[in-house]
């Protein structure tokens, strides 16, 4: 007992707030990073490894050479594979760690503009409901999303319940793909999102959900879902879903992003602005450029 006790008092004299602190901050990475790990593939990856690593142990303890030097060489390469198949997880990871609060966002806007930005997407999403008009409407936030803007048509238009209405009617040539919305504006229409991967959803649920879970496991955009089939609305965040929601549900978690979170629009909305600015540049340059070589062969002529 003496000597239980003379353990700890040894192991307990030199620690110090630093080695608090220090553990504190280790004890948070792993657990934000368990947290990203459950749930997707690689969980199961990891699974795998550990698996390697205790045959490679096993192996080395019972002198099986071959064996041992087989599972060193595995261990090798899948460092390099682990980092290419889970691109997406690191990905996600290396964005939330990038999500600052103090980004500026959508502005500090115009609460009553907010709320009828707010009350025209719910009314639309309660009419398609009502109506089992299938829609894919994603809302970005910090993470920009233009890659899958540009896989559908760029409109930036205000948003109204008609504009919605046409884009998702059935039959009309953007209401297969996906909305992406940017603050007050509808950005883009029938756009092409990346499916998701994760063996948990349900095998009664079809691509339109797939695709809405797929952009939230890339990105932190949130992700409003109405079946076509059956009128049901979800909601995708963080690779979550969320199903059979009401429309109050939905409306709350709306007005969340628009008027308490610091959003995206307007930071968005400046560097896409100073992009197609550099855009226009560049193509009027070569338009000169192409005219002026055009003027030297004629002169030489």
């Amino acid at each position: 007992m003496q000597d239980f006790l003379q353990f700890f008092t040894n192991v307990f004299s030199g620690f110090s707030i630093t080695d608090a602190v220090d553990i504190i901050i280790v004890t948070l990475v792993v657990y934000y990073l368990l947290k990203l790990v459950l749930e997707t593939r690689a969980e199961q990856i990891i699974k795998g490894i550990l698996v390697l690593v205790a045959a490679t142990v096993v192996s080395d303890v019972l002198e099986l050479h071959t064996l041992n030097w087989m599972c060193k060489g595995a261990l090798a390469l899948g460092a390099v594979a682990v980092l290419i198949v889970l691109q997406p997880e690191l990905r996600r990871a290396l964005e939330f760690m990038g999500r600052g609060r103090i980004v500026s966002g959508l502005g500090q806007g115009d609460k009553e503009n907010s709320k009828r930005i707010v009350s025209a997407i719910t009314n639309t999403v309660e009419k398609f409901s009502n109506e089992k008009t299938g829609a894919l409407i994603v809302f970005e936030r910090q993470t920009m999303l233009e890659d899958y803007a540009e896989s559908g048509t760029v409109l930036n238009a205000r948003i109204t319940e008609q504009l919605l209405g046409n884009i998702f009617y059935e039959g009309a040539p953007l209401h297969d793909g996906a909305v992406i919305i940017n603050g007050p504006n509808i950005y883009a229409a029938g756009c092409v999102l990346p499916l998701s991967r994760s063996q948990n959803i349900s095998k009664d649920l079809g691509t339109r959900h797939r695709a809405g879970l797929g952009i939230t496991e890339n990105s932190d955009a949130l992700v409003i879902i109405v079946s076509e089939e059956t009128g049901i609305i979800s909601m995708a965040e963080d690779g979550r879903l969320e199903r059979f929601l009401d429309v109050k549900t939905v409306e709350k978690k709306l007005l969340d992003i628009y008027l308490n979170e610091h959003r995206t629009g307007g930071r968005l909305s400046k560097i896409r602005g100073a992009r197609k600015l550099f855009g226009d540049m560049h193509q009027r340059n070569e338009i000169y450029n192409k005219s002026a070589k055009e003027d030297d062969k004629d002169a030489s002529k």
